[in-house]
């Protein structure tokens, strides 16, 4: 049996699909902050067969967790304090994102202006389709991967 040690502050992301532990952990920027990460891939799990878990020891307040939600809502993240869980955030899909993914239309203003900010607004929140703000090319979630 695996045993990963528990953290004092931080959080734990639990019920990642097998498989998006590491475009998670390159989203949240993970890979470019000085903080500790265990990430445990492919875990048995009851519910889901098979489970991805990241646990991070770093002040939750310093990430943008909007790009969980939309890699996936299912994801349940845990807020650590003291050894403890002091909460349990939901996540809903973003009204907008702002800087966390750019868009592949080589004619929008963001492939000419270097400076200026990618930012996508929830077009459709059904099926979790977002819009370019300024050319409205569509979001494909599988540009994560």
């Amino acid at each position: 049996m695996l045993n990963v040690g528990k953290i004092e502050e931080g959080f734990v992301l639990d019920h990642i699909k097998a498989g998006q532990a590491l475009t998670i952990y390159h989203h949240l920027g993970l890979d470019k902050m000085d903080c500790t990460v265990a990430m445990i891939m492919h875990a048995r799990s009851g519910k889901m067969g098979c489970k991805d878990i990241l646990k991070v020891e770093c002040d939750i307040n310093k990430l943008d967790m909007d790009v969980l939600a939309v890699i996936d809502t299912g994801i349940t993240v845990n807020v650590i304090k003291d050894g403890e869980i002091v909460e349990k955030k939901d996540l809903t899909l973003p009204k907008e994102i702002k800087g966390v993914f750019a868009c592949k239309n080589p004619r929008c203003i963001t492939s000419i202006e270097q400076e200026l900010p990618h930012v996508f607004f929830l077009a459709d929140e059904k099926k979790g389709l977002y819009r370019c703000r300024y050319c409205e090319e569509k979001f494909d979630k599988r540009q994560l991967d």
